[in-house]
């Protein structure tokens, strides 16, 4: 009899002993279909994302395309000492940052004011029409929502033809907003925001549905109107989906676009349009100067990298909702 006992308990026992890579490989096996739907996108990643990375080397060689490998000339960081010495690096640095800062704060505070808006609406057809014209910039390339702003910001626009109706300004002295270089950054956060608000929302209003709706019911009896729900129920609710949202962002400081700088740019704006992306393509890669280029980029991946794990800890530490 103790015999047998031991016998059939002794599966259990073993699967409760695992950890590790035993633990690993167990759970390998037991979610081998989700493992097996996976396969194509890690493909995917790995010779997309990962083999090219041997590219950076190209950062530390004096890179001539018709050369091989081996008859490249190394160079150290001598490009990278060019990069924090150049003037026109620090420019574009502090325009990325600039931009992305704007669009971070501006993408957050809206998409959530707007989400609470929108799932404090009770009539379902109003809500609807709202969602999908809000949606529908998102749909529209850059390159003709670039030619909606430069339309309605030209001085026969609708935006000088306001002013000049409302008394601002006087017929004549029209405003050129596209070349007054510190408009850009502003110009750029609205025309962003326009285009992805809608969008945006999505993720924040998914959110709200997990919500109890039971913690609504006991507030309304305590007498909470929908100010104090939003403030103590809806957007407590939120708060983990917008705190790992908000650390996506943070590591995609350094990738302002490249878009909507290129496209709203011009001679009159570039020392306030130009970013990291436009400065690889007109000092890189246009100049054959790909080992410029590369270091670059490979700054932008660093830095970004490094704000990621940087996030992520500080959110651990102050116990809030992380990626890993």
């Amino acid at each position: 009899m103790e015999s047998n006992s031991a016998t059939t308990t002794s599966g259990p026992l073993l699967k409760k002993n695992k950890t590790g890579l035993g633990l690993f490989w167990a759970k390998l096996v037991q979610q081998r279909a989700l493992v097996l739907m996976s396969a194509p996108f890690l493909i995917w990643l790995f010779i997309f994302k990962y083999v090219p990375i041997w590219g950076w080397t190209i950062a530390f060689q004096s890179y001539k395309p018709a050369l091989g490998f081996w008859e490249q000339t190394w160079i150290g960081f001598d490009h990278f000492k060019f990069l924090f010495g150049d003037e026109r690096f620090l420019r574009v640095l502090r325009n990325t940052l600039a931009m992305s800062g704007i669009n971070l704060v501006l993408g957050f505070v809206t998409a959530i004011t707007l989400a609470l808006l929108l799932n404090e609406v009770r009539k379902v057809a109003f809500k609807r029409v709202v969602q999908t014209v809000s949606y529908l910039p998102h749909f529209i390339s850059w390159v003709v929502a670039a030619s909606i702003v430069q339309t309605t910001l030209a001085p026969d626009g609708i935006i000088n033809q306001l002013l000049i109706w409302a008394g601002f300004i006087n017929k004549g002295n029209e405003i050129l907003f596209l070349g007054i270089p510190h408009y850009f950054w502003s110009i750029f956060g609205a025309s962003s925001i326009w285009k992805d608000l809608g969008w945006n929302t999505i993720v924040y209003l998914a959110a709200m549905t997990t919500i109890d709706p039971a913690q609504y019911e006991a507030a309304e009896m305590d007498g909470a109107n929908r100010l104090k729900k939003m403030l103590y129920i809806t957007l407590p609710g939120i708060k983990p989906v917008v705190v790992v949202l908000l650390i996506m962002n943070i590591g995609y400081l350094l990738e302002s676009g490249f878009e909507p700088q290129y496209l709203l740019g011009n001679g009159m704006n570039v020392d306030y349009s130009e970013n990291i992306d436009i400065f690889v393509l007109k000092y890189g890669i246009a100049q054959s100067n790909f080992s410029l280029s590369i270091a670059a980029g490979m700054f932008k991946t660093v830095v970004s990298f490094i704000l990621l794990f940087a996030a992520n800890t500080i959110a651990k530490r102050m116990g809030e909702s992380r990626l890993f």
